[in-house]
């Protein structure tokens, strides 16, 4: 049986479409992705188990952090600026006790509208903001954008509840200059070195789109690690609009329905349950299910969760394995290729 923990914070997906195509997403947003919204219902019926969750847990309610709180994600929420609004709207209702959105600013076009977008949001509940700065980002959301968002979002919200993700990246685009948008290739040429700085989870897209940065080793490297950490964390957990209960960072993987966290929390029974099983006891095991199921390995892995994620990427279709939701998330990773 695997024992989650109630959760501490919490990001709530809108969807999983996207403005912007990370190379480093971990979820594999893009705009390919179909505009499946979570519904306004779905949505206030996990905030509300989310609150419960989180109840007596914050000394400082209102205060917002990377790990503290819950962000309204995706995604870009701000595609369906209703719905956010709806949503923040929802966590203040249920007491949800600290709410941010968390966005890549591409609809910070001008100062009027963003200031007007900024303090509905405000208004409705939201306790504050993130906006993400980093070279993937800066290849489709011209950089004044990202300036204007935050510049505003300071004037809107205290200032101790905007995050700017990753504060590092943020002053080195404004030391270069830049202007516009930048391809990842250019920005290896003028602030490359900046990488070292990024915090790049091996795992989503990266492993595709990124390999030539990492170096790469036989999946037997990773035999006799497992998974439990990453599934047992009660910190940074997210709930997709689908409603699945995601582990920590482990996209495409459900442990439930997060409508009825007392289901999810209450104990998972692993029979019937064979990827999540195999995770929890050794990824050997989840490779020689793979084999299994006619998997052919890679010539070399960036890490444990390149692994485990491309095992699952093959199984998704060729089994009943339904702890792997959503199956659209495996179509939308890169290809081994790349």
């Amino acid at each position: 049986m695997l024992n989650v923990p109630r959760p501490y914070s919490a990001g709530v997906f809108l969807t999983y479409k996207c403005a912007n195509d990370c190379r480093h997403c971990l979820y594999a947003c893009s705009p390919e992705w179909p505009a499946d919204w979570l519904s306004v219902e779905d949505g206030e019926q996990v905030l509300e188990q989310l609150a419960q969750a989180m109840h007596g847990k914050y000394p400082t309610p209102g205060r917002i952090g990377v790990n503290t709180g819950v962000h309204l994600s995706g995604g870009e929420p701000f595609l369906n600026f209703e719905l956010l609004l709806q949503l923040a709207e929802a966590a203040r209702r249920v007491g949800v006790p600290a709410t941010f959105a968390e966005t890549s600013a591409f609809w910070a076009t001008d100062d009027d509208s963003t200031r007007q977008k900024l303090e509905a949001l405000r208004e409705a509940g939201l306790d504050g903001i993130l906006i993400s700065a980093n070279p993937f980002i800066l290849e489709r959301v011209p950089f004044e954008r990202t300036e204007r968002a935050l510049r505003i979002s300071l004037e809107v919200f205290p200032t101790y509840n905007v995050i700017l993700y990753q504060q590092f990246f943020y002053e080195q685009f404004t030391q270069l200059g830049l202007r516009g948008t930048l391809s990842f290739e250019e920005y290896m040429e003028v602030g490359g070195y900046g990488l070292q700085y990024v915090e790049l989870f091996a795992g989503g897209q990266t492993p595709y789109r990124l390999a030539h940065l990492y170096q790469h080793f036989p999946a037997s490297a990773f035999f006799g690690a497992n998974c439990v950490a990453e599934l047992v964390r009660e910190w940074h957990v997210h709930v997709d609009n689908y409603c699945n209960f995601v582990p920590g960072f482990c996209a495409g993987l459900s442990l439930g329905d997060a409508r009825d966290l007392d289901t999810v929390c209450d104990g998972i029974e692993l029979e019937g349950l064979p990827v999540l099983r195999a995770i929890l006891t050794d990824l050997e095991e989840l490779h020689r299910l793979g084999l299994e199921y006619g998997y052919q390995e890679l010539e070399g892995y960036v890490s444990k969760c390149h692994l485990c994620l491309d095992v699952r990427k093959h199984l998704v279709g060729r089994g009943e394995f339904s702890e792997l939701q959503p199956t659209a998330f495996y179509d939308a990773l890169g290809g081994r290729e790349e």
